[in-house]
């Protein structure tokens, strides 16, 4: 595996998304691209006010976002993000992916399916996150409709060169989709307006030779979660509701730089196809990692998360969405003193993951 450099880019695909390319060759590009690497040019800092808007998006109380003195009391020293907040740095790293590597899709027409998230330890305030991105693979469908599926993968280290977190997300997009000029023009006055941004600039160095490596396994300890001893197999946990409303929608897009107009624009929604806006994927996902939490004691004793998203939350102009969370201890290793939380989301009696489940660190 190797690092693609500007150059090359503009060298093999002619600089993006300047000439129009059919959907089949749309799919010979991207499948091309499965392989390469590249390192995001600045690290991401995580600030504690940043850990409690992210908190408080997804809806997490627990005081290890909070409040220090109880951080520490669980064995931190210093608050920690909450399981999700990768999702925040995520839509960053991403970003040159998707604007300059895998183009030939527009941002509202690529849907979330999957999100696995592996911890190696959790990620906390003063943390500079340094991320290397890859396109880990590619299947083009043309039966019985024509969908591209691709895996994104982000392998996450701190300035100490220590691992924090691998993800893979699954992405199904349509090629070359026509685009009405009426949609086009909706679409131009929902989408945020920028006058121009600022550069900041490289401050990463890309180590292509980390790119070959196993990805780690390193996970994290168990830190203030609850006794292994006092579980079982089969028992559930405490039922949750949580409650969306588009304010929350429009408070989780700022905080996670998220600006598809899907969670905001009826009109957008409407002529896209669907029943109406949306609450973000990892919206959703947070709030059941949030579930999760209250149960095991210390959200930092996440070893892997991973959700298939199935049907969205649809979230009207003036009411609130409820969303209901079960879940139950799948399985339990008393060699490890690990088990699996098997979780269920529901929107009335739609279900909105398709899987769910947590990998725990117990004490």
């Amino acid at each position: 595996m190797t690092q693609i450099t500007d150059a090359e880019l503009k060298e093999q695909f002619g600089g993006g998304r300047s000439a129009k390319l059919t959907p089949e060759e749309i799919a010979e590009q991207t499948k091309a691209l499965v392989g390469f690497n590249y390192t995001v040019d600045d690290y991401y800092e995580i600030g504690r006010e940043e850990v409690r808007k992210h908190a408080l998006a997804v809806q997490d109380a627990h005081p290890t976002h909070w409040d220090l003195e109880s951080a520490r009391a669980l064995g931190h020293d210093t608050l920690i993000a909450a399981p999700t907040y990768v999702s925040v740095m995520g839509i960053i790293a991403q970003r040159k992916l998707f604007e300059e590597v895998v183009t030939g899709y527009d941002l509202w027409q690529i849907m979330q399916t999957d999100q696995r998230l592996v911890y190696h330890q959790p990620m906390k305030v003063g943390d500079q996150l340094v991320c290397d991105v890859s396109l880990h693979s590619f299947r083009h469908v043309t039966s019985p409709e024509m969908i591209d599926l691709m895996v994104t993968k982000n392998v996450i280290f701190n300035q100490h060169d220590e691992p924090v977190m691998t993800t893979y997300t699954s992405l199904a997009a349509r090629p070359g989709m026509e685009v009405d000029p009426a949609l086009a023009e909706s679409l131009d006055h929902v989408m945020m307006k920028v006058d121009k941004t600022g550069v900041a600039g490289r401050t990463v160095e890309p180590q292509p030779a980390r790119y070959a490596l196993p990805d780690p396994t390193q996970s994290p300890a168990a830190y203030g979660a609850i006794n292994f001893d006092t579980l079982t197999v089969g028992q559930e946990l405490p039922a949750k509701r949580f409650l969306l409303t588009r304010g929350n929608l429009t408070n989780y897009a700022g905080v996670a730089g998220d600006p598809n107009p899907i969670h905001f624009s009826d009109h957008l929604t409407s002529a896209a196809g669907l029943d109406g806006v949306v609450a973000h994927g990892m919206q959703t996902m947070g709030l059941g990692a949030t579930f999760i939490s209250e149960f095991i004691g210390d959200p930092a004793a996440f070893c892997e998360y991973n959700v298939r998203f199935t049907s969205p939350v649809y979230v009207p102009a003036d009411d609130s969405a409820a969303v209901d969370f079960t879940g139950k201890i799948k399985s339990l290793d008393a060699e490890t003193r690990q088990g699996v939380i098997a979780l269920v989301g529901k929107q009335g009696d739609r279900k909105i993951f398709g899987r769910a489940q947590a990998r725990i660190q117990f004490n």
